[in-house]
């Protein structure tokens, strides 16, 4: 039994940015696996994000220098590990921006079999692993100050505390990303993306390193003033220690979405294929094989095997998924029911 095939590269949705302007690589190698369609799925804010991400590194790099320089001009230690610290963060950021530079430039490269939508997916998984590995070091020296406590200078400590706090803010606020807890298109079909069905986890990553840094700051503030009141020495190596769990929370939480997306884990919270089986149901065809993956911030793709009584075009069944906005890329393949 012979089975047709039909292939369907669209988006619904309109992108503000458009994709039209990803034209840095060249004509050659790039283009020797032709496509007949192309397969650009980067999230509909990607430069908008890149040129923020650029920016936090200015700026925390910026900071970063101030401090080191700073510290050791003054004889601070407080501040030059605090200027160290930014350079961890600042190193998480670079491997952001860097990943929405590469996936811009390769966005049209037909040796991307499915596009380079997942490299912020890729880039948020390294960046948790680094958030993971700077939580278990705060946690670690937090631990090594009970047995060992330093002398703190309060009143300058708290200023450095406070310096960071608002550069992080400030920061924050760039990265802040207004989709990242679902959205509807507009049309009939609402998705309730779980585990980051439309979320740039790159933009994610980089903003939960920013808030890391914040936290971090706030309870150091908390720490100090209470520390510097009341001679609670104990305190500043306990918000420590508070502050690793719940950065380790975090970096774990963003290990688990942008690890399912590059393994094509379909989250609880993930409604497309229930959409897809009922909108084939309804023209009275039955799913015998589905496969639902995501292609990038707010696009997933779809191979749908189905059979029918009375099969119609693959076209047909292609036209009326099409209502689904978050699919970008469909394969359907139909074949008649056995007799």
């Amino acid at each position: 039994m012979t089975g047709s095939h039909s292939h369907h590269h669209g988006n619904a949705h309109p992108h503000p940015h458009g994709h039209d302007h990803h034209h840095d690589h060249g004509a050659g190698e790039a283009r020797v696996l032709h496509a007949a369609h192309d397969h650009v799925f980067l999230g509909d804010d990607h430069q908008r994000n890149e040129r923020r991400t650029w920016a936090v590194i200015a700026i925390t790099a910026t900071m970063m220098v101030v401090e080191i320089v700073a510290g050791n001009v003054y004889g601070s230690m407080a501040l030059v590990a605090d200027g160290w610290h930014m350079s961890t963060h600042a190193a998480a950021m670079l491997i952001a921006a860097l990943a929405y530079l590469f996936a811009r430039r390769h966005a049209r490269n037909a040796r991307f079999s499915f596009g380079t939508g997942k490299i912020g997916d890729l880039a948020g998984f390294a960046s948790a692993i680094i958030l993971a590995i700077v939580a278990m070091l705060i946690g670690w020296e937090s631990i090594q100050r009970f047995s060992a406590p330093i002398a703190i200078d309060f009143s300058e400590a708290i200023g450095i505390a406070v310096v960071g706090l608002v550069v992080n803010v400030v920061c924050a606020l760039l990265l802040r990303d207004g989709h990242s807890h679902g959205h509807d298109h507009g049309h009939s079909h609402r998705h309730a993306h779980g585990h980051g069905g439309g979320r740039d986890q790159n933009l994610r990553a980089a903003y939960v390193h920013v808030l890391a840094d914040a936290l971090t700051s706030v309870l150091a503030i908390a720490a100090l003033l209470l520390g510097s009141l009341y001679g609670w020495i104990w305190l500043d190596p306990a918000m420590g220690i508070v502050g690793a769990l719940v950065i380790a929370r975090w970096s774990w939480g963003l290990i688990r979405d942008a690890g399912g997306v590059l393994l094509d884990y379909i989250p609880d919270g993930e409604d497309l294929p229930a959409e897809i089986s009922e909108i084939i149901a309804a023209e009275g065809a039955e799913i015998i094989d589905l496969h639902v993956w995501q292609l990038g911030p707010g696009h997933h793709g779809a191979i749908v095997s189905i059979v029918a009584e009375m099969p119609m075009a693959p076209s047909h069944y292609r036209k009326k998924l099409s209502a689904i906005s978050d699919l970008s890329h469909v394969t359907v393949e139909v074949e008649a029911r056995a007799a």
